[in-house]
């Protein structure tokens, strides 16, 4: 029942500090159990998919050890399972993940079908493909997922037959360990897939080729523990960068690698917003209104899916009319259009194509986070919005974002974080 109340129309400015990746840290972390000791992983953003996962492998056995709130040590050398609970694994996606993972370390894994975001089918027929390629069966029973290589896993040539960021991933991990060579092909190239592979690369791996659309990975038969830590999050660094545009406000956007938020910085550019690199910084500065522009979300390098929702909130108060054409995900993904029409946008949804008639002005109303982007694109809403609005199910937006409330009031936005309690029945006597 908890919401965040935001009062619209204050001009975000300062400095806001991005946090480690989540798409990384969800899979960095199942595959711990493949390391024959213990590895410490740092700069895991605190958000609730991360200590789902964490409570999963003490759940699992390992021993899990917060060092600080974004450094973890896990010993996953206790571990005699290769089964995951479903009672908390299915509240995430990230959890079929251990099912690459525990394939590699045990050439078994009983794992719950993947949980998470309700935006639509979320297929895992491209991870099973490349698991049959690889020597194994898989079997489901009562929404379990079980997967076993009787004969050991060998290495195999997988094309996968759409770009999809989680096959990769899972296959990547069961591929890690098993004899011989495993080439992936038409693979995804996101930065977390980057992120993964030099993960596994630092343990004692062999992969080559992760960024490009061909990965080769020789098996080897062990790997060690390590120190690493997780890169910086895009998708987070992106949704601060569109609510500054979106707040006329001044933000330099701190730890991000500036070449993984190129296509969103194109486009803030495209809208007239001043975008100026450093190092490891982003400044967003907009001084004028916001032009139209048309998005195409792609796989990496191109536009992603995930800042989709903060993007087209972003062109409903811009002048003109824009396009947002969704090719990763179906229609569904526009599902929060009808939380910014009860806000006044001017948004029609035809099929996979959203078509946005900037508004003069958004006003606050009540609305709900229907997944975690979409919770995102619900709060950048409210900060540019007249008046007040209450986003309900904040539960989601907290699976991905650390701190969002406390980030933005100290760039200068009124909101806070209220409590709820539990609704419970009267008792009728």
């Amino acid at each position: 029942m908890d919401k965040y109340v935001i009062k619209g129309g204050c001009r975000l400015t300062g400095e806001v500090n991005i946090s480690g990746a989540k798409n990384a840290a969800v899979a960095i972390l199942p595959a711990v159990i493949l390391s024959d000791s213990p590895c410490r992983i740092e700069n895991i953003p605190d958000i609730s998919d991360v200590k789902t996962l964490t409570y999963i492998l003490k759940e699992m056995g390992a021993r899990v050890e917060y060092l600080d709130l974004h450094t973890v040590e896990i010993d996953p050398r206790p571990i005699m399972t290769d089964i995951v609970s479903a009672e908390i694994a299915r509240r995430i996606r990230a959890s079929y993940y251990f099912i690459g993972a525990l394939l590699g370390r045990c050439r078994n894994a009983v794992v719950p079908l993947p949980g998470g975001c309700n935006f639509g089918v979320r297929p895992i027929d491209q991870h099973l493909k490349g698991f049959v390629a690889l020597g194994c069966d898989y079997s489901l029973d009562n929404g379990m997922i079980s997967v076993s290589a009787k004969n050991d896993l060998h290495g195999a040539n997988i094309y996968l037959d759409v770009v999809t960021v989680g096959a990769t991933m899972n296959i990547m991990l069961a591929a890690v360990k098993a004899r011989g060579l495993t080439v992936i092909e038409n693979a995804a190239r996101e930065p977390h897939i980057v992120d993964l592979a030099n993960f596994l690369n630092t343990m004692g791996a062999d992969i080559r080729g992760a960024g490009t659309d061909t990965i080769k990975i020789h098996g080897v038969q062990r790997l060690r523990g390590v120190t690493y830590s997780i890169i910086p999050d895009q998708i987070e660094a992106g949704t601060y960068m569109v609510a500054a545009a979106a707040t006329g406000g001044d933000v330099v956007v701190k730890n991000v690698t500036p070449k993984h938020l190129e296509s969103i910085s194109a486009k803030l550019v495209e809208m007239g917003v001043t975008i100026e690199e450093g190092d490891d910084t982003v400044r967003v500065l907009c001084e004028r209104p916001l032009r139209k522009c048309n998005v195409k979300t792609m796989p990496h390098p191109g536009f992603p899916t995930d800042m989709q929702p903060q993007i087209t909130t972003l062109l409903s108060v811009a002048k003109g009319t824009s396009m947002v054409n969704e090719s990763v995900w179906e229609n569904n993904r526009f599902k929060y259009v009808d939380e910014l029409r009860r806000m006044g946008a001017q948004i029609t949804v035809d099929g996979k194509v959203a078509i946005v008639e900037g508004a003069d002005r958004l006003k606050g109303a009540p609305v709900r986070a229907l997944d975690l982007r979409a919770g995102a694109a619900m709060v950048i809403a409210g900060l540019v919005a007249e008046g007040t609005t209450q986003v309900e199910d904040v539960q989601y937006i907290e699976r991905g974002y650390e701190n969002i409330v406390e980030k933005l009031v100290e760039l200068g936005a009124d909101i806070y974080r209220m409590e709820e309690p539990e609704r419970t029945l009267d008792k009728i006597g």
